[in-house]
C-alpha cells in the first residue's frame, strides 16, 4: 500500500491545485480533473490505467455518483414531465444520435464505435447545466424549467442505456439476440420491481427509526449501497447500477437529502479519479500523429455538440410554439455532452466495444463543450441580444404556448402605472397592498406557473424577462410612475436601472438586494430605495417590540398562514 498510497496522494494534490485554478477560470472542476491524469501520464509519474486500486476506486466514484443521482429521483416526480418536454427531449435525442452516427462513420468508425460516439452526443451535462441555471437563480423561468426537464429524460435513458450495457456480458455474444435481450429485460424488470417496493412500503419506516442518529444513518446507507451492488453484480449488472438502485430505494424517505450531504462528500473524492483515469486514456494522443488522429473528429463533435443540437433543439421548440428567446435559452443550455457520455465509452471500453481512440475523442470533445458550454451559459442573455434579430425564423409557427398565459389586452393605453417585477412570494405581498390603491399593475415574469395563478387578480400580466428589449417596450416603463423589482439578480437590476434612466427618470424604482455590497453599487446606480430582506424583517419585528404590540404577531401570523395556503 506504500506506493499506492503515494500514487493517490500526488493525483489528489494535483487535482486540488489544477480545481482551484479551474474555479478561478469559472471553469467545472471535471475539466481539472480529467486534465490532471492527462499531465499524470505525460509525465509518467506512473501507469494510472493499469492500476487495480485506482480502478476499483474510480469504480466506486461512478457507483456513488449514481446512488446520489437515484435518491434525487422519486417516482411521483415522472408526473410533473410535460409532454412538451417529452417530445422535445426525445426528438432531440434522436436526431443527435443520427448526427453523431453518421458523422463517426464518415470517419471510418466501426459501427460499434460509430453507436456509442452517437450515444455520447445524446446527452448534455446535467451538473453544469444545473449549477450554472442554480446559480444564476432561473430554476422557476419556463426555459430553466424546460432545460432540467430534458435533462430529466436524458439520466433516466442513460441509466437505461448503462442497464444494458453492464449486463451484455461477452460470454453472451455466441447465443441468440433475442435470448439476450429477453434475458437483460426479464432481471431489469425484477430489480426495478423489488427496489419499487422496498422504496413504498420498508425503507420509509426503517430509514425513520434510523434517523436518531445520523452516523448510524450513514453508515447503514453505506452498507446498503455496497450490499446492493454486490447483489446486482452477481446477476449480470455492473455495481455502478446497483448503486442507482440503491438510490432510488432510499429516495422516497424524509431523510434522503440528509443522506445525499453525507454520500456527496465519498462520490466527489472517488469520482475525482474516474475523471483522472479518462484523463489517463488521453496519454497515446500527446504524439503528433496520435493528436491528429483525433483532433479532426473531435472537433466535429464538439461542433455537433455545441451548434447542431441546440439548433435542433430551438427549431423542435418553434415548431411546438414558443418564443424564440425561450427557443434559443433552452437549447444553448444544453450545448455540451454530458458526464454520462464518458461513463458510457469508459463502460464500453471495458467490455471491449470500443478503443482508447474512442474513448481520447470523447474525451477531447468533453473539454471542449464542457469549457465553451460554461460561457455560452454565463452570457446566454447577452449573445441572444446580439443575435435575436436573426432569429426571427424560429417564430415562423404562431406562438401560443407563452401567449396563453399574458394578460390579451390593455397594454397599450397603459399610462402612469406600476410595474412589478416578480410575481411570487415579495410579489405576492407587494400585490396585495396594491389592491386598495386604483392603479393599474404590469406584472413581469419568466414563471408561466406564477402568473397564472394571477388570472384573480386585476392585473396585467407579462411573460418574460425584463432585460429583454421587448418586454420593457410591452410593459410601457417609459411611462410607468413606480418600477419595483423583487428579482435579486444584480445584473438585471442595473440594466434596468440604466435603462430607466435613459427612457423615464421621473419614475421611482425599488429594486431587491441580499447583500450591503449589491445595496451600494444600486443606490450609485440611481435606485431610490433598495430592499434587503434580512433588514426589512429585522426593523418589522423591532417596530413589534418599540411600540408594545406583541398582540400583533398573531395578526402576522394569521396572515402568513393564508398567504401560505
Amino acid at each position: 500500500m506504500g506506493p499506492a498510497f503515494i500514487e493517490i496522494t500526488v493525483i489528489v494534490c494535483l487535482a486540488a491545485i489544477l480545481s482551484y485554478l479551474f474555479r478561478i477560470l469559472k471553469q467545472p472542476a471535471i475539466l481539472a480533473y480529467i486534465l490532471t491524469g492527462i499531465l499524470i501520464g505525460f509525465l509518467g509519474f506512473f501507469d494510472v490505467s493499469n492500476h487495480d486500486l485506482l480502478n476499483t476506486l474510480a469504480q466506486l466514484g461512478i457507483t456513488f455518483l449514481l446512488f446520489t443521482l437515484g435518491l434525487e429521483i422519486k417516482i411521483k416526480n415522472f408526473a410533473s414531465i410535460s409532454k412538451v418536454v417529452f417530445v422535445v427531449a426525445s426528438v432531440q435525442m434522436l436526431f443527435s444520435f443520427l448526427a453523431g452516427y453518421i458523422a463517426s462513420l464518415l470517419f471510418g468508425f466501426s459501427v460499434t464505435s460509430a453507436i456509442y460516439i452517437g450515444i455520447a452526443l445524446m446527452f448534455s451535462s446535467t451538473v453544469i447545466v444545473v449549477k450554472m441555471i442554480s446559480e444564476r437563480k432561473e430554476f422557476h423561468s419556463l426555459y430553466g424549467k424546460i432545460a432540467v426537464g430534458i435533462l430529466l429524460i436524458q439520466d433516466l435513458l442513460a441509466i437505461g442505456i448503462l442497464v444494458f450495457l453492464s449486463a451484455f456480458n461477452p460470454q453472451f455474444l455466441s447465443a441468440k439476440p433475442i435470448f439476450v435481450f429477453s434475458q437483460i429485460l426479464l432481471k431489469g424488470f425484477l430489480l426495478f420491481a423489488a427496489v419499487f417496493l422496498l422504496q413504498k412500503y420498508v425503507f420509509p419506516k426503517v430509514t425513520e427509526k434510523l434517523a436518531r442518529s445520523t452516523e448510524t444513518l450513514f453508515l447503514a446507507s453505506i452498507a446498503w449501497v455496497f450490499g446492493l451492488s454486490a447483489l446486482v453484480s452477481s446477476t449480470g449488472f455492473s455495481v455502478e447500477i446497483g448503486g442507482f438502485l440503491a438510490g432510488i430505494a432510499l429516495a422516497n424517505s424524509i431523510v434522503n437529502y440528509q443522506i445525499i450531504a453525507r454520500a456527496k462528500i465519498l462520490q466527489d473524492f472517488f469520482i475525482v479519479l474516474f475523471f483522472v483515469l479518462l484523463g489517463a486514456q488521453m496519454v497515446f494522443v500527446t504524439s503528433l500523429g496520435g493528436f491528429l488522429k483525433i483532433f479532426i473528429p473531435a472537433l466535429t463533435l464538439s461542433f455537433l455538440a455545441l451548434v447542431i443540437k441546440p439548433f435542433i433543439v430551438m427549431i423542435i421548440m418553434g415548431v411546438m410554439g414558443y418564443k424564440k428567446r425561450t427557443s434559443f435559452l433552452t437549447g444553448v443550455s444544453l450545448a455540451q455532452i454530458s458526464e454520462f457520455s464518458l461513463i458510457t465509452v469508459f463502460l464500453g471500453q471495458r467490455l471491449g466495444h470500443v478503443s482508447n481512440e474512442v474513448i481520447s475523442i470523447v474525451t477531447f470533445s468533453a473539454i471542449i463543450t464542457f469549457t465553451l458550454s460554461t460561457y455560452l451559459l454565463s452570457g446566454n442573455k447577452d449573445l441572444y441580444k446580439a443575435i435575436h434579430r436573426y432569429l426571427s425564423f424560429l417564430e415562423l409557427v404562431p406562438i401560443k404556448r407563452e401567449d396563453e398565459i399574458e394578460s390579451p389586452d390593455g397594454l397599450s393605453e397603459l399610462k402612469n402605472h406600476v410595474v412589478l417585477i416578480g410575481g411570487d412570494q415579495m410579489g405576492q405581498s407587494i400585490l396585495n397592498a396594491l389592491e386598495d390603491i386604483e392603479v393599474e399593475v404590469v406584472v413581469v415574469d419568466f414563471d408561466p406557473e406564477i402568473l397564472k395563478n394571477l388570472e384573480i387578480k386585476k392585473v396585467h400580466r407579462l411573460y418574460g424577462d425584463i432585460s429583454d428589449l421587448d418586454i420593457q417596450e410591452r410593459a410601457k416603463l417609459d411611462s410607468a410612475k413606480l418600477v419595483i423589482s423583487t428579482n435579486p439578480d444584480l445584473e438585471d437590476n442595473l440594466l434596468l436601472l440604466k435603462e430607466l434612466k435613459h427612457e423615464n427618470r421621473r419614475a421611482k424604482v425599488v429594486v431587491m438586494a441580499f447583500d450591503t455590497t449589491e445595496a451600494k453599487n444600486l443606490y450609485k446606480a440611481g435606485a431610490d430605495y433598495v430592499i434587503l430582506p434580512h433588514l426589512a424583517g429585522g426593523r418589522q419585528i423591532a417596530k413589534l417590540i418599540s411600540e408594545n404590540h406583541l398582540d400583533g404577531i398573531e395578526n402576522l401570523k394569521r396572515k402568513d398562514l393564508e398567504y401560505i395556503k
